[in-house]
């Protein structure tokens, strides 16, 4: 995607903060909106499409993490959280809620643009997978290698981007492991442990949306040693 095509809304309830990342972004291109908090965003939401949400964690009433939780129910939009909490967990909860990736405040927003473009760049592009096969069968599940879609039945299971980015990931060599560190460095992320275990929570989400049993994986298997892998029919 073309970051200059990309409409962003950013929700946060400090009117200096949001007033301080639109003018950034628009000066990098982008087209943004911004919400003073959930239940605003809720309101544009229903009437507009974006490309990327960002959206701070701590706001009054509903949280961003809550919000996070309740958009993943119907939207597959990509959300970058803001927070000002360090720790690991409240971080990995952002993570377990659907948010495609998080950024603790305060940060250099240099950083903050690097994490835009690499979250858009997960994005699928409707572009055709000329080799390998067009359709993985994932038991009741089939993955459209082509169309970057997954089907169970007749009903489309909804994808995040980051979700959407593994599977184009491992779709590309079913059967082979590959390592986390890999993984990181293919979602366009930067390394280390923290960023392998934010990985270790995209896998167990995608799981739930793939296996009959996702602590008893039968596709998307844990290699010991090496990494994850595809396992198709």
């Amino acid at each position: 995607m073309d970051q200059c095509d990309a409409h962003l809304l950013i929700v946060d309830d400090d009117e200096r903060i949001r007033g301080l990342l639109q003018k950034f972004l628009l000066r990098h291109g982008f087209i943004t909106t911004s919400a003073r908090d959930a239940a605003h965003a809720r309101r544009l939401l229903s009437g507009l499409e974006f490309d990327l949400i960002v959206m701070d964690v701590m706001m009054p009433g509903e949280t961003g993490v809550e919000l996070t939780r309740a958009l993943r129910e119907t939207v597959t939009t990509p959300i970058l959280l803001l927070t000002a909490k360090g720790e690991t967990e409240d971080r990995i909860a952002g993570l377990e809620a659907g948010a495609d990736d998080y950024l603790a405040k305060p940060f250099e927003p240099k950083e903050l643009l690097l994490r835009i473009n690499a979250i858009l760049r997960r994005v699928p592009n409707e572009v055709a997978v000329d080799t390998g096969p067009k359709v993985l069968s994932l038991g009741p599940v089939r993955y459209d290698v082509a169309r970057g879609e997954m089907w169970k039945g007749e009903e489309m299971v909804r994808l995040t981007a980051t979700e959407s980015a593994l599977m184009r990931i491992f779709s590309a060599q079913p059967g082979a492991a590959v390592t986390r560190n890999k993984l990181v460095e293919d979602l366009g992320r930067d390394g280390g442990q923290a960023q392998e275990r934010a990985v270790d929570v995209q896998i167990t989400r995608l799981r739930r949306k793939i296996e009959a049993d996702p602590k008893q994986p039968r596709y998307l298997q844990t290699v010991r040693g090496e990494g994850y892998m595809l396992a198709p029919d």
